[in-house]
């Protein structure tokens, strides 16, 4: 009868699928903010030579930085929830009753009554790692974070060099092999938004949303910021 107990909150998500809100994540704003470098630098007609300069370091840099951060909030969530988990698990040595307590209240409120809330409360409070679990999502509302804090920072390292290196590469066709490119900016900006679609089509399968319409939202988006950076490089051009 303990095994339901044991699979109440076992929804996990595993392999790559672990880490694809931080593709996601790495991979839109890899693309936005990059664009948005190559946007405000076309804006103001400078060289292919200074898109490459300004487009790279973005890519090293932002990168780095967005996965810095990422690493330190996963690390930040698991150190968190292993502090409470301690504490729960010393509660439930030192003060069994009123944990036990506790599980009662929380499946009474789930609508549990008479005998069936007491067996209820007995199968989970027999198995301590039920008993933990139960009490870290239903009365601290936590879910253990599967990700590794390293992984997590290199998928989104990875997304963001990837799908920011898009924007750069008729740039980088234009100065290294020196090939005519008519329209360069114009090709970047296509590519870019194809990139933005793809990464939409992506974060529409990681929140179950319909694929086109995530798709095309995320390009919009993507389009609306880069258009800002494009307009304000013009200005600036203009006025310098």
């Amino acid at each position: 009868m303990a095994q339901p107990f044991c699979s109440i909150h076992d929804h996990e998500v595993r392999g790559f699928n672990l880490y694809l809100p931080d593709f996601v994540y790495g991979g839109i704003d890899g693309a936005v903010t990059t664009f948005a470098v190559v946007a405000g630098v076309a804006g103001a007609s400078l060289g292919a030579g200074v898109v490459l300069i300004l487009g790279t370091a973005n890519l090293i840099a932002d990168g780095f930085s967005m996965a810095v951060s990422n690493y330190l909030s996963v690390k930040s969530e698991r150190e968190y929830y292993n502090q409470l988990l301690q504490t729960e698990k010393k509660e439930i040595k030192e003060i069994p009753e009123e944990e036990r307590k506790e599980i009662r209240i929380i499946f009474q409120n789930k609508g549990f009554k008479g005998p069936l809330l007491s067996k209820v409360v007995d199968t989970i409070t027999k198995n301590e790692q039920v008993w933990l679990d139960t009490m870290m999502v239903d009365e601290l509302g936590l879910q253990k974070d599967k990700r590794s804090p390293t992984k997590s920072a290199l998928s989104t390292f990875i997304a963001f060099v990837l799908m920011g290196s898009i924007a750069l590469i008729p740039f980088a066709l234009l100065y290294f092999l020196n090939t005519a490119i008519q329209n360069t900016f114009l090709i970047a900006s296509i590519l870019t938004l194809l990139a933005l679609f793809i990464v939409g089509l992506i974060k529409g399968r990681v929140v179950k949303k319909n694929l086109l319409v995530a798709g095309l939202e995320t390009a919009l988006l993507g389009g609306i910021a880069a258009s800002l950076a494009y307009g304000v490089g013009y200005l600036l051009a203009l006025v310098v």
